[in-house]
């Protein structure tokens, strides 16, 4: 998934950083800054669920096809807020033929869940550009 993260612009920006890659799991982190703030002045959910979001696409790239989200639930736990440390865990449950089953737990620098994921992945018949 080395070359799928190089490419990866958005992930880049908001200054992800891979912790661990293996096939069917995947660590990914972040330090929540100022500008990724709601109005509430709390980290936004959007970007709390981007983490989470590329930890799982490192998790079911496991070979040479592409392999994309088919769907995924999430669940707010705990706020955050800048400075914090969060890190996503992507973990396979389960695949059955194309489709596959992740779970996701985002925590902060202390261990406490701040959100939990469901990710449903479906392999294709594409290869990486």
């Amino acid at each position: 998934m080395r070359e799928m993260m190089q490419r990866d612009q958005a992930s880049a920006m908001l200054g992800m950083r891979v912790e661990s890659d293996e096939p069917g799991r995947a660590v990914v982190s972040m330090i929540v800054r100022e500008d990724m703030l709601n109005g509430f002045a709390i980290t936004h959910g959007g970007l709390v669920f981007a983490l989470a979001d590329t930890a799982f696409a490192i998790a079911c790239n496991e070979d040479e096809r592409v392999t994309v989200a088919g769907g995924a639930d999430i669940t707010f736990l705990k706020s955050t807020t800048a400075g914090q440390r969060l890190t996503a865990t992507a973990v396979r449950r389960t695949i059955s033929g194309r489709s596959g089953l992740y779970d996701i737990t985002v925590t902060d620098e202390t261990g406490d869940v701040v959100a939990e994921v469901r990710g449903r992945s479906f392999t294709t018949n594409r290869t990486p550009h």
